[in-house]
């Protein structure tokens, strides 16, 4: 872990070495992370918050991070954490669209918000209410987890040029988009981060989609994948803390105040240290791996994302009640948002390239 007091962290702990003592009590928490400890930035979050955790407590508070290399189920860690087994884990929603196809809103959705547009819905639209009304049904709670923002569209060992390209293709990719990609012709898995390379170098799968450059390149996909495509499917990719409901109200209400409070924090300290890597990543990439060919996908693929997504949207909204109350809160607070979004971030963007 960095040697360096981030700003988010000082602040809190100092907030809180500021209040008067309280009665200690010693908690020991276990999370599982459905990654390894060594896949940074995400497995920074979780870190993060154990030692901010330890910090606010004086030691009295621990948690104890166990990657996906130790408890041997990356995609089993809701499933962990409601039985408890372990009090926490930290995850990504849309893996559990299998249980509840609703969980995709909370993680990202193919043509959906942007990063500051997804935080503001979940903290000023109603987007947290909503969470947590999905996950009551497993007896958890989720909180945002960091976010990867817009994530590429993936690895692939041939150049996609036509949606004939997509038939028969063996791709890692989850969420809704694997269903996207699915109308389209595409043989849809999902796969564990540990077994990716693997899959790929061997032909289990043709192509994947991991986050980008940054987490990417340090997986080594460049060497047997070169075409790497910009991204249409994961606009704003929030991890998420999911927390035993039992052991959480069994905490004294100032560890719930730091465990929150610490959530929060770690969150935005991984967003910063993912866009950070990713920056540096792609600035590499045009120095020491020229052979990496930076695509995007033809206007004729793209429309046909676009519309089996939409598809696929109004086809689960009207089986499920619950997608479709998220689907529409998102619809409407995308639609007042995007219009700030454009005249201020992207015709900033737009007006700065266009004086170069």
């Amino acid at each position: 872990m960095k040697l360096v007091l981030r700003i988010s962290s000082v602040f809190i702990v100092l907030a809180f070495l500021a209040t008067p003592a309280f009665a200690a009590k010693k908690v020991r928490w276990k999370l599982a992370m459905s990654w390894s400890s060594t896949l940074t930035p995400f497995a920074n979050a979780p870190m993060y918050l154990a030692k901010m955790v330890e910090e606010m407590s004086g030691g009295d508070f621990t948690i104890r991070i166990e990657g996906a290399e130790k408890h041997k189920a990356a995609l089993g860690v809701l499933d962990m954490t409601k039985g408890g087994q372990y009090q926490m884990a930290h995850s990504a929603s849309y893996y559990w669209k299998g249980k509840d196809m609703s969980t995709v809103f909370f993680c990202t959705v193919p043509f959906g918000m942007n990063v500051d547009e997804q935080n503001a819905w979940f903290y000023h639209g109603g987007g947290m209410e909503l969470m947590q009304k999905t996950y009551d049904k497993f007896e958890v709670m989720s909180f945002p987890g960091g976010n990867s923002g817009v994530q590429m569209g993936g690895w692939f060992q041939k150049e996609i040029n036509s949606l004939d390209d997509l038939q028969g293709l063996k791709m890692r990719i989850p969420g809704l988009a694997g269903e996207v990609f699915a109308k389209l012709g595409v043989n849809v898995t999902n796969i564990p981060a540990g077994e990716l390379y693997t899959s790929l170098d061997r032909g289990t799968i043709d192509a994947l989609e991991w986050v980008g450059p940054g987490m990417d390149i340090k997986m080594g996909f460049h060497k047997i994948a070169p075409f790497y495509y910009t991204g249409w499917h994961e606009p704003a990719t929030e991890l998420q803390f999911l927390i035993n409901k039992r052991a959480y109200d069994k905490l004294p209400k100032e560890y719930q105040a730091m465990l929150i409070t610490a959530m929060k924090a770690a969150s935005t300290d991984m967003t910063t240290d993912n866009f950070a890597e990713s920056a540096e990543a792609w600035e590499q990439m045009k120095t020491e791996f020229p052979n990496i060919k930076v695509k995007t996908f033809p206007p004729e693929v793209l429309k046909a994302m676009k519309k089996a997504a939409d598809e696929l949207y109004e086809e689960y909204a009207a089986k499920d009640e619950s997608f479709k109350e998220i689907l529409a809160s998102q619809r409407a607070y995308m639609a007042k948002a995007r219009n700030w979004t454009t005249i201020s971030e992207y015709n900033y963007i737009k007006t700065s390239q266009e004086l170069e």
